[in-house]
């Protein structure tokens, strides 16, 4: 086991509101990608009175070798799901609402009619607020850019070469072609990918996977440092120095993305705000 490098320590940042956050959150009965996939951002995320919305469940139907949420039967769609986000929405004074979801292969659209519903529901009771949400490659991806959300994002998560070990029940090409199916469906939307380092890429297949983004109309990207939720799951094989990073920053933005975070703690929702803000049907 490779050790994890200093830079990867966090510190404890705990104040008032993450007992605020999570209350709300409990008393609305909501889920969260941040405790479910054990997000190491969760405490500062939930100190600034903010979190990314996890609908449709916390039960997976695939069994990603990277992720910590739960592989399992899913429940059935809860209907009050929609109205009980855009009460937390209001609740937490969010004005950028990130909403994301397990893979539900066992529904014929994927869940695509419940994103849509849990936009409107939020445009219905916050309408100043951006709307991002995080999408599977759904199969009806006109159900959620017929909503017209602010951002639409996908994320690609590895290299070509590794999705056979990484990624087993998902596809490389069509993830590329949710976003180029969003880019197609309704411009005005702005659309995001992320992408985790240290599972034994190579720089160049780095760089060609940007490359592939950009083609399938990809505007914003986020590239973070992969960190192995237990020993159970896939093994960190390297631990990106910083530096690094930086460097992949400033070649994306040189390719054309239109804007770049890029360090070791940075996941796709992390800070989502301050990569894009505004909303897209004024842009």
């Amino acid at each position: 086991m490779i050790k994890k490098p200093d830079w990867l320590r966090i510190p404890g940042n705990n104040n008032e509101n993450n007992t605020i956050t999570t209350g709300i959150l409990e008393e609305l009965e909501l889920n969260t990608v941040c405790i479910e996939a054990n997000c190491p951002n969760r405490t500062e995320c939930f100190s600034k009175k903010t979190a990314t919305f996890l609908i449709l469940g916390t039960n997976c139907t695939r069994n990603c070798a990277f992720c910590n949420v739960s592989f399992g039967t899913p429940l059935p769609v809860n209907k009050d799901e929609p109205a009980r986000v855009a009460a937390a929405v209001i609740a937490l004074g969010l004005r950028y609402a990130v909403i994301t979801s397990v893979t539900r292969d066992d529904l014929p659209d994927g869940g695509a009619a419940h994103f849509a519903s849990v936009i409107r529901a939020v445009c219905s009771t916050a309408p100043d607020t951006v709307i991002e949400v995080l999408i599977p490659d759904l199969p009806d991806i006109g159900a959620v850019s017929d909503e017209a959300p602010d951002v639409v994002s996908h994320n690609i998560e590895t290299v070509k070469s590794l999705y056979e070990y990484i990624r087993p029940d998902s596809d490389y090409s069509r993830s590329l072609n949710v976003l180029k199916e969003v880019s197609r469906a309704n411009p005005q939307i702005h659309t995001k990918s992320g992408i985790m380092l240290g599972l034994g890429e190579s720089r160049n297949e780095v760089i060609r996977t940007f490359t592939d983004l950009l083609n399938a109309g990809c505007e914003y990207l986020t590239v973070g440092q992969y960190l192995s939720p237990s020993k159970m799951h896939y093994p960190v094989q390297e631990y990106i120095e910083p530096e690094v990073f930086t460097a992949y920053a400033e070649t994306a933005k040189n390719m054309g993305f239109r804007g770049v975070v890029s360090g070791p703690f940075v996941r796709s929702s992390y800070n989502a705000d301050k990569l894009l803000t505004g909303k897209s049907r004024s842009v």
